[in-house]
């Protein structure tokens, strides 16, 4: 299958009139955000997205994002392959005239068009991608080469005995008896 690139920016409207689809590639290099996040992306994001009109005739697309990114482990600080994949659902809405939360349901994100009535979909897309990452990504415990055992540091003092404040007052009363 031949890797057609998709378009950094699209009209999500025309598009939904002609209930375009889009198959295709994004290279990773033009995500520099991404790039930043990882140690290395694919040269390649495959993406898929369906613009169509709802039942209520909202604006609507759909689609989904993958990509392999490398990662540093924070257990053992050694590197992780991690698949990253994304589900994405917008209606697009105008900036000005922000549509109410009643109108939209709750399965639409809301994207902002520019003035041209067009959407950014290499930022949407990266946008999506950066919140797939995990947090804090590591390795399974079994493929970490940090073991349980090492994941303690030093040995713990035990703690010393504090004498009873009271002991004082207590020593006072056996004097008076």
């Amino acid at each position: 299958m031949q890797k057609v690139k998709l378009p950094h920016s699209v009209e999500p409207t025309k598009s939904a009139m002609k209930r375009s689809d889009y198959r295709g590639v994004i290279a990773s290099k033009d995500m520099e955000r991404l790039s930043e996040a990882v140690v290395r992306c694919n040269d390649y994001v495959d993406a898929e997205v369906q613009f169509e009109k709802d039942a209520q005739g909202l604006t609507v697309f759909h689609g989904h994002l993958a990509t392999q990114v490398t990662l540093i482990c924070q257990r053992c600080n050694g590197e992780l392959d991690y698949p990253v994949v994304a589900e994405f659902c917008f209606t697009p809405v105008q900036g000005d005239e922000q549509e109410s939360d009643d109108i939209i349901p709750e399965a639409y994100e809301p994207v902002e068009v520019n003035d041209h009535g067009e959407v950014n979909l290499l930022q949407i897309f990266e946008d999506e991608l950066l919140l797939s990452l995990p947090i804090v990504p590591l390795h399974a415990e079994s493929e970490c080469t940090v073991k349980q055992d090492d994941m303690s540091f030093g040995k713990i003092e035990p703690e010393q005995e504090r004498q009873n404040p009271f002991a004082v007052l207590k020593e006072l009363k056996r004097d008076q008896e």
